[in-house]
């Protein structure tokens, strides 16, 4: 009978007070927050169970990424499924982008995350629609509309592993998309990690996400 042995859970719910998220990285907890704003002050808060990160008025180009700091500690041949709660602040607008799900070391530009596999938000293309993307360093399998739509309520959003890495699902709402589109990442064979990027171009957007929690279960490796 499978159980703790078999698999391990790693589960953040975002509880306790509000505070800020590191900037470097902090043996308090796995994640870190990359910001890229000159002059703006973006919100990226943990706390009373959501993380919270939101862009800034300031007319500039801005980047906020949660991740756990390039410290890629989900080996794809062990991952199982990524679940992530979550919803946007305020209605998207054009200019701004979103991703989330896992990926390898992070990037400004989300399109050269050498591996990943994510949902997506593009505002250029449409401020409701979600996307999703898979990358394996050798097939890149960009902006596959799910016939979903975000807005500011709550959505459950799984990438499932357990088909293999050459048949990764995708799921919202417990409803699988693009079922009948073959996702692989079968030529990578190294860590992920999670990844909860929002920016924008030189806008005055003040898009923003919040995060219920964030689910992640993989193989246990015996001791």
């Amino acid at each position: 009978m499978s159980g703790i042995q078999d698999f391990e859970i790693y589960c953040d719910d975002f509880n306790g007070t509000v505070a800020d998220f590191p900037t470097s990285a902090d043996p308090a907890t796995p994640w870190l927050v990359d910001d890229t704003s000159a002059s703006g002050s973006p919100t990226f808060t943990k706390g009373t169970s959501v993380a919270t990160l939101k862009l800034a008025s300031t007319s500039e180009v801005e980047n906020v990424c949660l991740h756990f700091g390039d410290a890629l500690d989900f080996d794809i041949d062990d991952l199982q499924r990524v679940e992530m709660r979550l919803k946007l602040d305020v209605a998207f607008t054009s200019g701004s982008e979103l991703v989330f799900g896992v990926g390898s070391a992070r990037n400004d530009t989300t399109d050269s995350v050498a591996a990943h596999a994510w949902f997506k938000m593009v505002g250029a293309s449409s401020t409701t629609q979600v996307y999703v993307e898979t990358d394996d360093g050798s097939v890149d399998d960009d902006d596959n509309d799910t016939g979903e739509t975000l807005g500011t309520s709550y959505k459950r959003f799984v990438i499932d592993f357990t088909g293999g890495k050459s048949d990764v699902k995708f799921y919202i709402d417990g409803k699988r998309v693009l079922a009948g589109t073959t996702f692989s990442l079968a030529s990578y064979s190294a860590g992920l990690q999670p990844i909860v990027q929002i920016q924008k171009a030189a806008n005055t957007n003040v898009n923003g996400v919040v995060v219920d929690y964030v689910k992640i279960t993989s193989k246990r490796r015996a001791a």
